[in-house]
Protein backbone atom coordinates (compact mmCIF):
# COMPACT_ATOMS: atom_id res chain seq x y z
CA UNK A 1 0.00 0.00 0.00
CA UNK A 2 1.12 3.45 -0.56
CA UNK A 3 2.34 5.54 2.37
CA UNK A 4 1.58 9.36 2.69
CA UNK A 5 2.34 12.34 5.26
CA UNK A 6 -1.56 11.82 5.91
CA UNK A 7 -2.47 9.56 8.64
CA UNK A 8 -5.95 9.80 7.98
CA UNK A 9 -5.64 9.17 4.31
CA UNK A 10 -2.88 6.22 5.62
CA UNK A 11 -5.89 4.87 7.66
CA UNK A 12 -8.19 4.43 5.07
CA UNK A 13 -5.99 3.08 2.37
CA UNK A 14 -5.13 0.85 5.46
CA UNK A 15 -8.93 -0.24 5.59
CA UNK A 16 -9.53 -0.31 1.92
CA UNK A 17 -6.78 -2.64 1.29
CA UNK A 18 -8.38 -4.63 4.21
CA UNK A 19 -11.71 -4.80 2.65
CA UNK A 20 -10.24 -5.89 -0.62
CA UNK A 21 -8.63 -8.50 1.33
CA UNK A 22 -11.71 -9.95 2.93
CA UNK A 23 -13.67 -9.80 -0.68
CA UNK A 24 -10.65 -11.74 -1.95
CA UNK A 25 -10.92 -15.04 0.41
CA UNK A 26 -8.03 -14.16 2.68
CA UNK A 27 -8.35 -15.81 6.26
CA UNK A 28 -5.34 -13.85 7.48
CA UNK A 29 -4.20 -10.37 5.80
CA UNK A 30 -0.87 -8.54 6.86
CA UNK A 31 0.07 -4.79 6.75
CA UNK A 32 3.45 -3.29 6.03
CA UNK A 33 5.74 -2.07 8.40
CA UNK A 34 4.79 1.53 9.39
CA UNK A 35 1.58 2.32 7.64
CA UNK A 36 0.50 5.12 9.19
CA UNK A 37 3.32 7.56 8.75
CA UNK A 38 6.58 8.56 7.27
CA UNK A 39 8.98 6.49 7.76
CA UNK A 40 11.80 9.01 9.46
CA UNK A 41 13.15 8.68 12.77
CA UNK A 42 11.97 12.25 13.03
CA UNK A 43 8.14 11.45 12.30
CA UNK A 44 7.64 8.56 14.72
CA UNK A 45 7.31 10.78 17.73
CA UNK A 46 3.96 12.73 15.97
CA UNK A 47 2.45 9.61 14.19
CA UNK A 48 3.18 7.29 17.75
CA UNK A 49 -0.03 6.48 19.65
CA UNK A 50 -1.04 4.66 22.69
CA UNK A 51 -1.55 0.77 21.48
CA UNK A 52 -4.04 -1.71 22.85
CA UNK A 53 -2.58 -4.87 24.80
CA UNK A 54 -2.89 -8.63 24.36
CA UNK A 55 -6.22 -9.77 25.28
CA UNK A 56 -7.74 -6.51 24.75
CA UNK A 57 -11.09 -5.85 22.61
CA UNK A 58 -12.94 -3.19 20.76
CA UNK A 59 -15.22 -2.82 24.12
CA UNK A 60 -12.27 -2.27 26.91
CA UNK A 61 -11.45 1.33 25.19
CA UNK A 62 -8.71 2.38 26.57
CA UNK A 63 -7.43 5.74 25.08
CA UNK A 64 -6.28 3.93 22.04
CA UNK A 65 -5.19 5.70 18.89
CA UNK A 66 -7.39 5.50 15.55
CA UNK A 67 -5.03 3.07 13.82
CA UNK A 68 -5.51 0.39 16.26
CA UNK A 69 -9.03 0.75 16.49
CA UNK A 70 -9.54 0.54 12.68
CA UNK A 71 -7.37 -2.38 12.64
CA UNK A 72 -9.42 -4.02 15.49
CA UNK A 73 -12.71 -3.00 13.56
CA UNK A 74 -11.83 -3.76 10.20
CA UNK A 75 -10.95 -7.56 11.67
CA UNK A 76 -14.33 -7.90 13.61
CA UNK A 77 -16.02 -6.81 10.54
CA UNK A 78 -14.56 -9.59 8.16
CA UNK A 79 -14.19 -12.01 10.66
CA UNK A 80 -10.22 -12.19 9.38
CA UNK A 81 -6.75 -12.02 11.08
CA UNK A 82 -5.45 -9.00 10.63
CA UNK A 83 -1.50 -8.87 11.28
CA UNK A 84 -1.15 -4.75 11.46
CA UNK A 85 2.30 -3.78 10.41
CA UNK A 86 3.64 -1.32 12.75
CA UNK A 87 3.02 1.92 13.65
CA UNK A 88 4.88 3.68 16.43
CA UNK A 89 3.62 3.11 19.74
CA UNK A 90 4.25 5.74 22.84
CA UNK A 91 4.20 3.84 26.19
CA UNK A 92 6.03 5.12 29.40
CA UNK A 93 7.88 7.63 28.10
CA UNK A 94 9.42 5.35 24.99
CA UNK A 95 8.35 5.01 20.93
CA UNK A 96 8.31 1.17 19.92
CA UNK A 97 7.83 -0.04 16.66
CA UNK A 98 5.04 -2.00 17.36
CA UNK A 99 3.12 -5.02 15.49
CA UNK A 100 -0.55 -5.40 16.39
CA UNK A 101 -2.48 -8.78 15.55
CA UNK A 102 -6.12 -9.32 15.68
CA UNK A 103 -8.28 -11.91 15.31
CA UNK A 104 -11.89 -12.22 13.74
CA UNK A 105 -13.32 -10.98 16.69
CA UNK A 106 -11.10 -7.86 17.10
CA UNK A 107 -9.11 -9.17 20.32
CA UNK A 108 -5.45 -8.92 19.94
CA UNK A 109 -3.87 -11.63 20.37
CA UNK A 110 -0.63 -10.55 19.63
CA UNK A 111 1.82 -7.69 19.79
CA UNK A 112 5.27 -7.19 18.68
CA UNK A 113 7.43 -4.90 19.44
CA UNK A 114 10.52 -4.70 16.82
CA UNK A 115 13.26 -6.11 18.92
CA UNK A 116 16.03 -5.37 16.97
CA UNK A 117 16.30 -2.15 16.21
CA UNK A 118 17.45 -0.75 12.79
CA UNK A 119 21.13 1.14 12.96
CA UNK A 120 22.95 0.91 9.96
CA UNK A 121 25.41 2.77 8.23
CA UNK A 122 26.41 1.77 4.36
CA UNK A 123 29.13 3.55 2.97
CA UNK A 124 27.71 5.10 -0.56
CA UNK A 125 24.37 3.99 0.34
CA UNK A 126 21.68 4.70 3.08
CA UNK A 127 22.58 5.94 6.98
CA UNK A 128 19.50 5.35 9.27
CA UNK A 129 19.74 5.24 12.76
CA UNK A 130 16.10 3.97 14.64
CA UNK A 131 17.60 4.32 18.21
CA UNK A 132 17.63 7.77 17.12
CA UNK A 133 14.21 7.73 18.36
CA UNK A 134 13.10 4.00 18.89
CA UNK A 135 13.23 1.28 22.16
CA UNK A 136 13.57 -2.46 21.25
CA UNK A 137 11.30 -4.89 22.40
CA UNK A 138 12.12 -7.85 24.45
CA UNK A 139 9.82 -10.72 23.38
CA UNK A 140 9.31 -13.16 20.73
CA UNK A 141 6.02 -13.31 19.32
CA UNK A 142 3.80 -15.39 18.27
CA UNK A 143 0.17 -16.62 18.15
CA UNK A 144 -2.49 -19.80 16.84
CA UNK A 145 -4.54 -19.84 14.02
CA UNK A 146 -6.75 -22.65 14.38
CA UNK A 147 -8.87 -24.47 11.72
CA UNK A 148 -12.71 -24.22 11.90
CA UNK A 149 -13.14 -26.88 14.19
CA UNK A 150 -11.31 -25.83 16.60
CA UNK A 151 -8.02 -27.23 16.28
CA UNK A 152 -4.80 -27.20 13.79
CA UNK A 153 -6.35 -29.17 11.52
CA UNK A 154 -7.07 -26.71 8.51
CA UNK A 155 -5.82 -23.43 10.63
CA UNK A 156 -2.69 -21.95 9.89
CA UNK A 157 -1.09 -23.53 13.31
CA UNK A 158 1.27 -21.41 15.02
CA UNK A 159 2.90 -18.16 13.76
CA UNK A 160 5.63 -15.97 14.36
CA UNK A 161 6.19 -12.65 13.92
CA UNK A 162 8.95 -10.15 13.24
CA UNK A 163 9.50 -6.80 11.85
CA UNK A 164 11.85 -5.45 9.05
CA UNK A 165 15.66 -5.74 10.43
CA UNK A 166 14.42 -8.88 12.58
CA UNK A 167 14.31 -10.95 9.35
CA UNK A 168 18.13 -10.25 9.45
CA UNK A 169 18.87 -12.56 12.82
CA UNK A 170 18.36 -16.14 12.05
CA UNK A 171 18.55 -16.83 15.68
CA UNK A 172 15.44 -14.97 16.19
CA UNK A 173 13.45 -17.14 13.33
CA UNK A 174 15.18 -20.41 15.44
CA UNK A 175 13.61 -19.55 18.55
CA UNK A 176 10.21 -19.14 16.67
CA UNK A 177 10.71 -22.43 14.98
CA UNK A 178 12.49 -24.61 17.19
CA UNK A 179 11.11 -23.65 20.58
CA UNK A 180 7.86 -22.89 19.49
CA UNK A 181 7.09 -24.40 16.55
CA UNK A 182 5.92 -22.20 14.11
CA UNK A 183 4.79 -23.33 11.17
CA UNK A 184 4.54 -19.27 9.41
CA UNK A 185 6.91 -16.63 9.83
CA UNK A 186 5.31 -12.83 9.04
CA UNK A 187 7.67 -9.86 8.65
CA UNK A 188 6.34 -6.36 8.02
CA UNK A 189 9.16 -4.29 6.66
CA UNK A 190 10.39 -1.28 4.65
CA UNK A 191 13.86 -2.21 3.23
CA UNK A 192 15.47 0.63 0.96
CA UNK A 193 16.69 0.72 -2.39
CA UNK A 194 20.31 -0.33 -1.08
CA UNK A 195 19.34 -3.33 0.86
CA UNK A 196 16.12 -4.37 -0.65
CA UNK A 197 17.49 -5.73 -3.78
CA UNK A 198 20.34 -6.95 -2.80
CA UNK A 199 18.79 -8.58 0.75
CA UNK A 200 14.74 -8.55 0.85
CA UNK A 201 14.30 -11.46 -0.90
CA UNK A 202 17.28 -13.54 -0.12
CA UNK A 203 16.81 -13.16 3.26
CA UNK A 204 13.09 -14.39 3.26
CA UNK A 205 14.13 -17.36 1.18
CA UNK A 206 16.90 -18.49 4.12
CA UNK A 207 14.54 -17.94 6.77
CA UNK A 208 11.92 -20.24 4.93
CA UNK A 209 14.75 -22.57 4.30
CA UNK A 210 16.31 -22.52 7.75
CA UNK A 211 13.16 -22.94 9.35
CA UNK A 212 11.50 -25.30 6.79
CA UNK A 213 8.42 -23.13 7.38
CA UNK A 214 6.35 -20.52 5.05
CA UNK A 215 7.72 -16.78 5.20
CA UNK A 216 5.32 -13.64 4.56
CA UNK A 217 6.52 -10.12 3.73
CA UNK A 218 4.42 -7.17 3.50
CA UNK A 219 6.24 -3.72 2.56
CA UNK A 220 5.10 -0.01 1.95
CA UNK A 221 4.73 0.39 -2.17
CA UNK A 222 7.38 2.89 -3.59
CA UNK A 223 6.57 6.35 -3.26
CA UNK A 224 8.23 9.01 -5.66
CA UNK A 225 10.38 12.12 -3.44
CA UNK A 226 7.81 14.98 -2.81
CA UNK A 227 7.70 17.58 -5.49
CA UNK A 228 9.96 20.97 -5.16
CA UNK A 229 8.17 23.16 -2.77
CA UNK A 230 10.00 26.56 -3.33
CA UNK A 231 12.50 25.62 -1.55
CA UNK A 232 10.91 25.36 1.92
CA UNK A 233 12.31 21.50 2.42
CA UNK A 234 10.24 18.15 3.51
CA UNK A 235 8.71 18.28 7.18
CA UNK A 236 10.66 14.94 7.01
CA UNK A 237 13.47 12.91 4.99
CA UNK A 238 12.12 10.66 2.40
CA UNK A 239 12.22 7.40 2.53
CA UNK A 240 11.75 5.27 -0.51
CA UNK A 241 10.53 1.64 0.05
CA UNK A 242 11.56 -1.39 -1.95
CA UNK A 243 8.23 -2.57 -1.92
CA UNK A 244 7.95 -6.33 -2.80
CA UNK A 245 5.71 -8.11 -0.74
CA UNK A 246 6.36 -11.44 -0.85
CA UNK A 247 5.11 -14.97 -0.02
CA UNK A 248 8.19 -17.96 0.28
CA UNK A 249 7.44 -21.91 0.75
CA UNK A 250 9.48 -23.98 3.32
CA UNK A 251 11.35 -25.50 0.18
CA UNK A 252 12.65 -21.58 -0.53
CA UNK A 253 10.45 -21.17 -3.62
CA UNK A 254 8.64 -17.49 -3.86
CA UNK A 255 5.15 -18.86 -4.16
CA UNK A 256 3.64 -14.93 -4.76
CA UNK A 257 4.89 -11.49 -5.10
CA UNK A 258 4.68 -8.61 -6.27
CA UNK A 259 6.41 -5.01 -7.43
CA UNK A 260 6.83 -1.67 -6.04
CA UNK A 261 3.97 -0.32 -7.09
CA UNK A 262 0.65 -0.42 -4.74
CA UNK A 263 -0.39 -4.06 -5.14
CA UNK A 264 -2.53 -6.49 -3.13
CA UNK A 265 -0.69 -10.05 -3.13
CA UNK A 266 -2.89 -13.21 -2.27
CA UNK A 267 -1.94 -16.52 -1.63
CA UNK A 268 -2.72 -19.48 -1.03
CA UNK A 269 -0.74 -21.64 1.77
CA UNK A 270 -0.62 -25.52 1.70
CA UNK A 271 0.17 -26.04 5.54
CA UNK A 272 0.51 -29.54 5.08
CA UNK A 273 4.11 -28.67 3.05
CA UNK A 274 5.73 -27.15 6.51
CA UNK A 275 5.29 -31.06 7.98
CA UNK A 276 6.50 -32.75 4.52
CA UNK A 277 9.48 -30.76 4.19
CA UNK A 278 10.26 -30.94 7.92
CA UNK A 279 9.77 -35.15 7.37
CA UNK A 280 11.46 -35.17 4.12
CA UNK A 281 14.94 -33.34 5.67
CA UNK A 282 14.55 -33.64 9.62
CA UNK A 283 17.37 -31.41 10.35
CA UNK A 284 14.83 -30.70 13.63
CA UNK A 285 15.90 -33.75 14.93
CA UNK A 286 19.57 -33.69 13.47
CA UNK A 287 21.47 -31.24 15.96
CA UNK A 288 24.56 -31.67 17.27
CA UNK A 289 23.62 -30.31 20.78
CA UNK A 290 27.66 -31.94 21.94
CA UNK A 291 28.86 -29.06 19.07
CA UNK A 292 26.08 -26.28 20.00
CA UNK A 293 22.78 -25.39 21.42
CA UNK A 294 20.09 -22.95 20.98
CA UNK A 295 20.03 -20.61 23.96
CA UNK A 296 16.56 -18.90 24.89
CA UNK A 297 16.55 -15.70 26.79
CA UNK A 298 14.00 -14.36 29.30
CA UNK A 299 11.78 -12.81 26.54
CA UNK A 300 11.75 -16.05 24.75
Amino acid sequence: MPVTHDKSHNIETAREYLRKAYEAGAELCVLPEIWNGPYATSAFAEYAEVLPGVGDSLGDEGGWGESSAMLMEAARSAGMYVVGGSVPESCGGKIYNTCLIVDPTGRIVGKHRKVHLFDVDVPGGIRFKESETLSAGEGATYFDVVGKSGDDEGGLGRIGVGICYDIRFPEYAMILTQKHRCRLLIYPGAFNLTTGPAHWELLQRARAVDGQCFVLTASPARSPPPADDGGNGAKYPHYSAWGHSTAVSPWGEVVATCDDEPAMVVADLDMAKVEEMRRAIPTGGQKRHDLYRLVAGDGS
